[in-house]
Protein backbone atom coordinates (compact mmCIF):
# COMPACT_ATOMS: atom_id res chain seq x y z
CA UNK A 1 0.00 0.00 0.00
CA UNK A 2 3.00 2.42 1.10
CA UNK A 3 4.28 1.66 -2.07
CA UNK A 4 1.15 2.56 -4.24
CA UNK A 5 0.92 5.48 -2.51
CA UNK A 6 4.42 7.32 -3.11
CA UNK A 7 3.69 6.05 -6.65
CA UNK A 8 0.56 8.03 -6.83
CA UNK A 9 2.37 11.56 -4.82
CA UNK A 10 4.92 11.13 -7.52
CA UNK A 11 2.22 10.15 -10.82
CA UNK A 12 0.60 13.93 -9.01
CA UNK A 13 3.57 15.96 -8.44
CA UNK A 14 4.46 15.45 -12.15
CA UNK A 15 0.87 16.25 -13.39
CA UNK A 16 1.13 19.43 -11.50
CA UNK A 17 4.34 20.11 -12.26
CA UNK A 18 4.33 23.57 -14.15
CA UNK A 19 7.06 24.61 -17.47
CA UNK A 20 10.26 25.76 -17.16
CA UNK A 21 12.99 27.17 -18.57
CA UNK A 22 16.73 27.77 -17.89
CA UNK A 23 19.20 29.80 -18.85
CA UNK A 24 23.15 29.29 -17.85
CA UNK A 25 26.01 30.59 -19.29
CA UNK A 26 29.58 29.63 -18.41
CA UNK A 27 32.00 33.00 -19.66
CA UNK A 28 35.21 33.49 -18.12
CA UNK A 29 36.34 37.06 -17.83
CA UNK A 30 32.61 38.42 -18.31
CA UNK A 31 31.11 39.62 -14.62
CA UNK A 32 29.24 37.80 -13.59
CA UNK A 33 31.50 34.57 -15.05
CA UNK A 34 28.89 32.13 -14.38
CA UNK A 35 24.76 32.83 -14.20
CA UNK A 36 22.24 30.42 -13.81
CA UNK A 37 18.33 32.14 -14.27
CA UNK A 38 15.16 29.67 -14.00
CA UNK A 39 11.76 31.05 -15.26
CA UNK A 40 8.47 29.37 -14.35
CA UNK A 41 5.62 29.55 -16.85
CA UNK A 42 3.46 31.62 -14.13
CA UNK A 43 6.91 34.46 -14.46
CA UNK A 44 8.38 33.64 -11.03
CA UNK A 45 11.92 33.43 -11.88
CA UNK A 46 15.19 32.42 -9.85
CA UNK A 47 18.46 34.14 -10.27
CA UNK A 48 22.10 32.72 -9.46
CA UNK A 49 25.74 33.98 -9.89
CA UNK A 50 27.68 30.50 -8.08
CA UNK A 51 26.14 26.82 -8.41
CA UNK A 52 25.90 26.86 -4.79
CA UNK A 53 24.40 30.14 -4.50
CA UNK A 54 22.05 30.34 -1.00
CA UNK A 55 20.64 33.20 -1.35
CA UNK A 56 19.67 33.84 -5.07
CA UNK A 57 17.68 36.91 -6.20
CA UNK A 58 13.93 35.70 -6.77
CA UNK A 59 11.67 38.00 -8.74
CA UNK A 60 8.04 37.88 -11.18
CA UNK A 61 7.96 38.81 -14.95
CA UNK A 62 4.71 40.71 -16.25
CA UNK A 63 2.84 38.47 -17.61
CA UNK A 64 3.17 39.73 -20.94
CA UNK A 65 7.35 38.91 -20.49
CA UNK A 66 6.34 35.47 -19.61
CA UNK A 67 4.09 35.07 -22.71
CA UNK A 68 7.37 36.22 -24.60
CA UNK A 69 9.46 34.26 -23.24
CA UNK A 70 7.68 30.24 -23.49
CA UNK A 71 6.13 32.02 -27.17
CA UNK A 72 9.97 31.49 -28.17
CA UNK A 73 10.88 28.55 -26.45
CA UNK A 74 8.04 26.75 -28.19
CA UNK A 75 9.12 28.73 -31.79
CA UNK A 76 12.66 26.95 -30.76
CA UNK A 77 10.51 23.61 -30.21
CA UNK A 78 11.32 23.47 -26.91
CA UNK A 79 15.10 23.08 -27.11
CA UNK A 80 14.86 19.79 -29.54
CA UNK A 81 17.80 21.02 -32.07
CA UNK A 82 20.93 22.10 -32.47
CA UNK A 83 21.14 25.86 -32.26
CA UNK A 84 25.04 26.22 -32.58
CA UNK A 85 26.01 27.78 -36.19
CA UNK A 86 29.73 26.04 -36.16
CA UNK A 87 30.94 29.26 -37.74
CA UNK A 88 34.64 30.12 -36.46
CA UNK A 89 33.69 33.29 -34.54
CA UNK A 90 34.90 34.74 -30.96
CA UNK A 91 34.01 32.93 -27.91
CA UNK A 92 30.82 34.76 -26.49
CA UNK A 93 30.17 32.00 -23.48
CA UNK A 94 28.89 28.60 -23.78
CA UNK A 95 24.85 29.16 -23.07
CA UNK A 96 22.70 26.08 -22.30
CA UNK A 97 18.76 26.67 -22.59
CA UNK A 98 16.72 23.65 -20.86
CA UNK A 99 13.33 23.56 -21.07
CA UNK A 100 11.50 21.48 -18.11
CA UNK A 101 8.08 19.82 -18.32
CA UNK A 102 7.13 17.36 -15.22
CA UNK A 103 9.10 14.42 -16.68
CA UNK A 104 9.88 15.75 -20.45
CA UNK A 105 13.28 17.43 -20.25
CA UNK A 106 15.37 18.71 -23.11
CA UNK A 107 18.33 21.33 -23.59
CA UNK A 108 20.52 22.48 -26.09
CA UNK A 109 24.49 24.18 -26.22
CA UNK A 110 25.75 26.61 -28.25
CA UNK A 111 28.68 30.15 -28.43
CA UNK A 112 27.06 31.50 -31.20
CA UNK A 113 23.37 31.16 -33.26
CA UNK A 114 22.34 32.25 -36.62
CA UNK A 115 18.53 31.18 -35.60
CA UNK A 116 16.84 34.81 -34.75
CA UNK A 117 14.60 33.24 -32.03
CA UNK A 118 17.70 31.66 -30.21
CA UNK A 119 19.15 35.04 -30.21
CA UNK A 120 16.33 37.25 -29.07
CA UNK A 121 15.53 34.45 -26.31
CA UNK A 122 19.14 34.97 -25.27
CA UNK A 123 18.56 38.66 -25.34
CA UNK A 124 15.70 38.35 -23.32
CA UNK A 125 18.03 36.39 -20.20
CA UNK A 126 20.81 38.93 -20.92
CA UNK A 127 18.38 41.11 -20.38
CA UNK A 128 17.24 39.80 -16.76
CA UNK A 129 21.61 39.33 -15.95
CA UNK A 130 21.61 42.95 -16.62
CA UNK A 131 18.21 44.02 -14.91
CA UNK A 132 19.86 41.99 -11.69
CA UNK A 133 23.19 43.63 -11.52
CA UNK A 134 21.85 47.12 -11.67
CA UNK A 135 19.04 45.38 -8.67
CA UNK A 136 21.81 44.26 -6.67
CA UNK A 137 23.51 47.72 -7.09
CA UNK A 138 20.70 49.72 -6.02
CA UNK A 139 20.16 47.55 -3.12
CA UNK A 140 23.35 47.66 -1.77
CA UNK A 141 24.13 51.59 -2.17
CA UNK A 142 20.36 52.43 -0.66
CA UNK A 143 21.61 49.90 2.44
CA UNK A 144 25.01 50.87 2.82
CA UNK A 145 26.01 53.64 1.25
CA UNK A 146 23.73 56.65 0.24
CA UNK A 147 26.10 58.65 -1.21
CA UNK A 148 26.13 56.10 -4.15
CA UNK A 149 22.41 55.93 -4.49
CA UNK A 150 22.26 58.61 -7.21
CA UNK A 151 24.63 56.89 -9.35
CA UNK A 152 22.92 53.52 -9.19
CA UNK A 153 19.90 55.15 -9.89
CA UNK A 154 21.34 56.83 -12.86
CA UNK A 155 22.63 53.65 -13.94
CA UNK A 156 19.57 52.47 -13.89
CA UNK A 157 17.69 54.92 -15.75
CA UNK A 158 20.14 54.53 -18.36
CA UNK A 159 19.16 50.90 -18.82
CA UNK A 160 15.66 51.83 -18.99
CA UNK A 161 16.29 53.77 -21.69
CA UNK A 162 18.03 51.63 -23.54
CA UNK A 163 15.25 49.10 -23.09
CA UNK A 164 17.23 46.69 -21.36
CA UNK A 165 15.01 46.48 -18.38
CA UNK A 166 12.91 43.22 -17.36
CA UNK A 167 10.11 42.85 -14.15
CA UNK A 168 10.59 46.45 -13.06
CA UNK A 169 8.00 45.77 -10.08
CA UNK A 170 11.08 44.64 -8.30
CA UNK A 171 12.60 47.93 -8.03
CA UNK A 172 9.66 49.72 -6.58
CA UNK A 173 9.98 48.69 -3.19
CA UNK A 174 13.76 50.68 -3.26
CA UNK A 175 13.12 53.66 -5.02
CA UNK A 176 10.02 53.83 -2.97
CA UNK A 177 12.26 53.75 0.02
CA UNK A 178 14.54 56.70 -1.46
CA UNK A 179 11.52 58.79 -2.20
CA UNK A 180 10.03 58.78 1.30
CA UNK A 181 13.51 59.74 3.47
CA UNK A 182 14.57 62.84 3.03
CA UNK A 183 18.26 61.85 4.43
CA UNK A 184 19.32 60.92 0.80
CA UNK A 185 20.41 63.46 -1.54
CA UNK A 186 17.89 65.41 -3.07
CA UNK A 187 18.50 64.66 -6.18
CA UNK A 188 18.46 61.12 -6.02
CA UNK A 189 14.88 61.16 -4.56
CA UNK A 190 13.50 63.09 -7.36
CA UNK A 191 15.44 60.50 -9.74
CA UNK A 192 14.11 57.62 -8.02
CA UNK A 193 10.28 59.28 -8.35
CA UNK A 194 11.04 59.98 -12.13
CA UNK A 195 11.76 56.11 -11.96
CA UNK A 196 8.98 54.94 -9.82
CA UNK A 197 6.36 56.88 -12.21
CA UNK A 198 7.70 55.62 -15.30
CA UNK A 199 7.38 51.75 -14.21
CA UNK A 200 4.16 52.36 -12.39
CA UNK A 201 2.46 53.70 -15.71
CA UNK A 202 4.51 51.75 -18.73
CA UNK A 203 5.60 48.35 -19.88
CA UNK A 204 8.82 47.38 -20.86
CA UNK A 205 8.74 46.83 -24.58
CA UNK A 206 9.97 43.55 -25.92
CA UNK A 207 13.45 42.64 -27.03
CA UNK A 208 14.09 43.38 -30.49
Amino acid sequence: MRRVFIAAALLAAIASATPRVVYTKEFRGSAPAWVNIAVERNGDVVYKEAPNDEYPLKFKLREEEADDIFRLVDKLERFSHPLESNLKVANMGLKTFRFEDGSQTAEVKFNYSLDESARVLADWFERMIESEQRFIMLERTVKYEKLGVNDALLQLQISWDRKRLVAVDQYLPLLDRVIKNDSYLHMARERAASLADAFRKEKPAKAE
